[in-house]
């Protein structure tokens, strides 16, 4: 079994939840931190840092916002080698446990950062890819963070070409 294929069956065990994705359909993905105390601003620096670090190779990254204690992501997964879309697990192990290794590095702790769990759901229209692109740039102008989305330091939008 390589290590992609158990990577996705233990994932799948501690779920057991069924796991949809189709090919080429954008995913709105929002995942916590393990408790509720705010990431700092240079956390969450490198919490985006990681989130932008895989696109364009194992996903096409359409927007992230790193919130004091949550993520919101809208991403497409691309292909592997072998034509396969690259499992949203394996898309998620590598964001939450690169950036849970460089958070605790930079505040010197270890331990979990991150829940196990996650919540993602596969866009079904272009309507509701705007919905969910304009949900997540919103995100923290609900939070009363700032008035504005373009002036949230951890928000970020592809440009479209």
């Amino acid at each position: 079994m390589s290590e992609t294929s158990a990577l996705v069956h233990k994932y799948a065990y501690r779920r057991r939840l069924p796991h949809y994705q189709k090919a080429e359909r954008a995913l709105f993905v929002t995942f916590r931190k393990l408790n509720r105390e705010p990431l700092a601003a240079d956390a969450r620096d490198l919490v985006l840092q990681h989130c932008r670090h895989d696109d364009g190779k194992r996903y096409f990254l359409h927007t992230v916002v790193v919130m004091p204690d949550h993520v919101h992501m809208l991403l497409t997964p691309t292909c592997d080698p072998e034509g396969w879309p690259y499992s949203l697990p394996v898309i998620l192990k590598l964001i939450k446990g690169m950036s849970a290794r460089s958070v605790n590095r930079l505040l010197g702790i270890s331990g979990p950062v991150w829940q196990d769990e996650s919540f993602d759901h596969v866009l079904r229209s272009d309507e509701s890819f705007g919905e969910k692109l304009e949900y997540i740039r919103q995100n923290p102008v609900r939070a009363g963070l700032v008035v504005r989305p373009e002036d949230y330091r951890w928000l970020w939008v592809a440009e479209i070409k």
